[in-house]
């Protein structure tokens, strides 16, 4: 390949997607540390890393479209960080937590883990396919459960879990349902369900005053209750794909804040269609008063 047909790499968008892939690999290292030295402080690290990817992974799309250097290869990078910080990470993580204690029949757990790898990587595939073939409507929204959404369900979760268990709460046998959830996350991927992918929030997106006091007081209230609050900020995601067509059009709107249409005088309209440059009778009394 010749040097003047390599790809041009913007900056900053090209170190978010760095960002997530590292987080992914330390979300990886810190789940081994925790097998090896059986701390429960380490998955605590591995589960803060891969939500810290997801802020990473929001991060770097908005910053390409900001600056306007989307390009092939910051999706395919993208890509390749995702299957590493949401498909590998939650899937060991999952795994070293709860699957391998539901590991009977032999290889139960290890064929769960694997089915949402695998359904993790077609749906980063398949997306890759619809975004080169229709750049626009991929800015719409995503078809199945985006991988980082399945991420964040999981680790948040299991984070609850590893919280309850250390408060020695009663949570029975709750943890397992881990497994039938990871199961359901894997189908949701590959699904045909529309999910809103909030693309159109940007520096110029504006919401009254009491959207924007929500969202602080959200923002505050995740922070001060990190060890459950993520869990309800992302099964509140997953369930609203599941209940998205009986929710009307006007909720739609409100809820996945799309960008607001630009309403166009019919007069004007008319006249750009015409493509007269003629000034109309009030404007020629305007100039006229003028001179």
């Amino acid at each position: 390949m010749s040097p003047e047909n390599e790809p041009r790499i913007p900056v900053l968008p090209t170190l978010m997607t760095a960002g997530n892939i590292l987080c992914g690999f330390v979300a990886i290292l810190q789940i081994f540390d925790g097998r090896h030295l059986a701390m429960n402080q380490h998955y605590h690290y591995a589960i803060v890393f891969i939500l810290l990817a997801c802020l990473f992974d929001a991060l770097d799309g908005r910053v390409a479209r900001m600056g306007g250097t989307e390009s092939p290869f910051g999706r395919e990078l993208d890509s390749l960080a995702d299957i590493v910080s949401f498909g590998v990470a939650p899937a060991l993580l999952v795994h070293d937590i709860v699957l391998k204690e539901i590991d009977t029949p032999k290889g139960l757990g290890w064929l769960i883990s694997c089915v949402y790898l695998v359904c993790g990587a077609m749906r980063l595939a398949r997306f890759n396919c619809l975004a080169a073939a229709d750049a626009k409507s991929s800015m719409k929204g995503f078809r199945g459960c985006p991988i980082p959404a399945a991420a964040g369900v999981i680790s948040s979760l299991t984070l609850l879990i590893i919280w309850l268990d250390s408060n020695e709460r009663e949570i029975g046998n709750w943890k397992y349902a881990l497994a039938g959830l990871m199961a359901l996350l894997s189908y949701l991927m590959v699904s045909n369900l529309e999910y809103p992918s909030f693309k159109a929030v940007n520096w110029r997106t504006k919401r009254s005053f009491h959207w924007v006091l929500v969202t602080i007081f959200v923002i505050v209230f995740t922070i001060m209750n990190w060890h459950w609050m993520p869990a309800v900020l992302f099964v509140s995601y997953l369930m609203y794909g599941l209940v998205r067509p009986w929710v009307s059009r006007k909720w739609r709107q409100e809820i996945e804040i799309e960008a607001e249409t630009v309403e166009i005088d019919p007069a004007a309209e008319t006249l750009a269609l015409n493509g007269s440059n003629e000034p109309s009778s009030h404007q020629d009394g305007d100039i006229t008063a003028q001179i």
